[in-house]
């Protein structure tokens, strides 16, 4: 049985998902404990509140209202914070001062990934590490220029693009199309696009299901005797 034929994981986040965060980088560790697979991650859009306006909302106001309980959402924050350090992450949800809307973010994203190979993770990596350790507001165009910038875009043709529309409808789109295969919540991990995985899995499981889809196209590749 071939196991080394590709692999190709979408996965549906959203960049101030903190679940979103928790599970790329378990990907990342299930993807190097998986050497001798040939596996393309593919980023998707997701919104979490696409009613958000351009300029966001005060952070600290808007995830009250959602959680109705300061006790909750502090107990949420410190869950996230225990659970990042063993991957890695660095939470400081008190250094972020504004809930932003994305769609200018994922555009980004959609364009890196026709900026060369690791690009789009690279920038990904970025932008989550931008909201989430460093409290940086990624709607804000010249936070994501420098974040463009800093996974080895073309800043220049960043920053050209972001005030006009290009690939807006085309990522609102994508982001209905999510909901319209019933992802409502993220990360989703879309396997060969077939199976999905759906959230913040442990590593060990993110491994598991990989190796079964890449053992499962393997079996279905014709052989010549």
């Amino acid at each position: 049985m071939n196991i080394d034929n590709k692999v190709t994981i979408d996965v549906v986040s959203d960049v101030v998902c903190p679940w979103c965060f928790l599970g790329a980088k378990r990907l990342q560790s299930a993807l190097a404990a998986l050497p001798d697979l040939d596996v393309e991650v593919r980023w998707r859009p997701f919104q979490l509140d696409p009613t958000i306006p351009p300029e966001g909302k005060e952070r600290k106001a808007y995830m009250l209202a959602k959680f109705n309980d300061e006790n909750r959402l502090k107990q949420a924050h410190s869950t996230l914070v225990s659970l990042g350090a063993v991957e890695g992450i660095s939470f400081d949800f008190e250094a972020i001062t504004v809930a932003p809307n994305t769609l200018d973010a994922h555009r980004v994203i959609r364009w890196a990934a026709a900026s060369g190979d690791g690009v789009q993770g690279k920038l990904v990596s970025a932008l989550f590490s931008y909201y989430f350790e460093q409290g940086k507001n990624i709607g804000d165009h010249a936070v994501l220029i420098e974040a463009a910038r800093e996974a080895g875009m073309d800043a220049a043709v960043v920053e050209a693009l972001l005030p006009t529309d290009t690939d807006r409808p085309e990522v609102s789109n994508e982001i209905v199309t999510a909901s319209r295969m019933g992802i409502t919540g993220v990360p989703c991990f879309l396997l060969d696009g077939k199976y999905a995985v759906m959230g913040a899995q442990e590593t060990a499981t993110l491994v598991d299901a990989i190796r079964q889809v890449a053992a499962e196209i393997g079996a279905d590749e014709p052989t010549l005797n």
